[in-house]
């Protein structure tokens, strides 16, 4: 078991480049889902002041939060741009649709 102290170093450890896609996917859509980080719902929940200090290493200075729906699944997203309300209902609506079957084509 990795206590908070361990989990924040690790992420203080972490090499910038493991967060320039969600980086570069913050720059341009200003939204970047879970899957596209290297973080989980732990890191979320106990490191975020850290989190926010690698991706300002990694060059994002805007602000950041975060916002999970149903513990499904976490985005973070840049405030200036959205509304938590509306990364909500979009998080859902991509749960949502990840659910739903593929309809199969000849």
């Amino acid at each position: 078991m990795v206590n908070v102290e361990q989990l924040k170093n690790s992420v203080n450890r972490m090499p910038v480049e493991v967060v320039h896609e969600a980086v570069l996917e913050l720059r341009l859509d200003g939204l970047v889902t879970e899957g596209k980080t290297p973080f989980n719902k732990l890191h979320f929940n106990t490191c975020f002041a850290e989190i926010e200090a690698l991706f300002q290493r990694a060059g994002y200075h805007k602000q950041l939060d975060v916002v999970g729906y149903q513990g499904i699944l976490y985005a973070l997203y840049d405030p200036g741009r959205w509304e938590a309300v509306e990364v909500l209902r979009w998080l859902k609506e991509f749960t949502e649709a990840a659910a739903r079957p593929t309809p199969i084509t000849a």
